[in-house]
């Protein structure tokens, strides 16, 4: 079963999230779960979905590390 939130590297008609997490269509809107897995890992979902949100939060805060 996929997920509800698939993230594509490109625009695509079934992708919500870009690489960045941001939501297509909605400014200042990230995604940062498990919902953004194209496919369901086979395992435990915890450390990819941990992995998720640290790379979501590293994404958030470097325009700040850029501009100080």
């Amino acid at each position: 079963m996929p997920s509800v939130a698939w993230m594509f590297p490109i625009r695509d008609a079934i992708a919500v999230v870009d690489p960045e997490l941001r939501v297509h269509g909605i400014a200042g809107l990230r995604i940062a779960d498990a919902a953004i897995m194209p496919t369901v890992v086979s395992g435990n979902t915890n450390a990819a979905t941990i992995m998720i949100g640290e790379r979501g939060a590293d994404r958030v805060r470097e325009p700040l590390r850029l501009a100080a």
